[in-house]
């Protein structure tokens, strides 16, 4: 303990440039200050600081060992910080992003709780099924569906998010149900977003291209569709199981089901993580299943 009085005594006098200041800084004697200097000095076997009446100049040694000891200081500072902001109340505006149907149904009311615990707090929710760059767009934190590529951004995992592939009985009364993934292209398939959907295959991802002539980038568009009759759709959980359990849509391909395609919350990395982003992924993690479908 006395090595680092004597440390935290001599960063104090090279910051305020005088043992006078660094004793009211640390609220002891300046002699008591001096001596714990003169005590690290001689534990060091070098001198750190040359004293005249008016100056203080660092010695070579002295401005080596300063430059490597105030970075503990330092460290010591912005732990403590890190310990107050982490019981210090969310504050400021948390921007956040989800794609659009998930975000509405699912996303915003918690949010809306979140900010009736918090009302100091500002929120501002964006809903795209757009891929938006969180750091090049200024938000806090966005909601992901399904398999995340490799990232700098830290995830948490909300939930477990699962694909159907379906067809309308009507469908099956004209055409056969798929059982392998070539089958597919025999098919009339009902696009999304993309022209391409996921499955598992001997345990490794697989991707695979399918057609038809109906194109829509909205869930409720697909799933009416497919309702309707239309074709085979891959839509994830919270838009068919009520319509599985009834029977107006039958589920083919689920062993082919992708086995990790959950909901994240993804954030930036930041040295410090302030108390909005935090407390609420936190909120998020521990109540988003007051909100979800119940799992039949």
């Amino acid at each position: 303990m006395q090595r680092w009085d004597r440390i935290e005594a001599f960063v104090e006098v090279v910051r305020l440039g005088s043992f006078s200041a660094a004793a009211r800084a640390l609220k002891v004697s300046t002699s008591h200050v001096s001596r714990l200097v003169g005590q690290l000095e001689n534990q060091l076997g070098t001198t750190l600081l040359y004293r005249t009446t008016r100056q203080l100049h660092l010695t070579d040694a002295g401005t080596l060992y300063f430059e490597h000891c105030r970075h503990l200081f330092d460290g010591f500072q912005e732990a403590e910080a890190a310990v107050h902001d982490f019981h210090s109340r969310p504050k400021g505006v948390l921007k956040l992003t989800s794609s659009t149907t998930f975000g509405e149904r699912f996303i915003a009311p918690l949010v809306n709780d979140f900010q009736r615990q918090h009302p100091q707090l500002e929120v501002n929710m964006h809903f795209t099924n757009r891929r938006v760059e969180l750091i090049d767009e200024g938000y806090d934190v966005a909601i992901r569906m399904g398999v995340l590529k490799d990232s700098t951004l830290i995830a948490r995992r909300l939930c477990e998010r699962r694909e159907y592939v379906v067809g309308s009985r009507g469908y099956f009364a004209q055409v056969s149900r798929p059982h392998s993934l070539a089958e597919l292209a025999n098919h009339s398939c009902l696009l999304g977003s993309r022209d391409q959907w996921l499955f598992e295959v001997d345990g490794m991802r697989r991707e695979v291209r399918v057609g038809g002539r109906w194109q829509a980038n909205s869930g409720p568009a697909l799933l009416d569709a497919s309702l309707k009759g239309l074709g085979l759709a891959q839509l994830p959980d919270y838009y068919v199981e009520e319509h599985l359990a009834s029977g107006e849509l039958v589920s083919v391909l689920d062993h082919f089901r992708h086995s990790d395609t959950a909901v994240w919350a993804v954030y930036p990395r930041h040295r410090h993580l302030s108390p909005k982003v935090r407390q609420f992924v936190d909120y998020m993690v521990a109540h988003i299943h007051e909100v979800l479908p119940v799992r039949r």
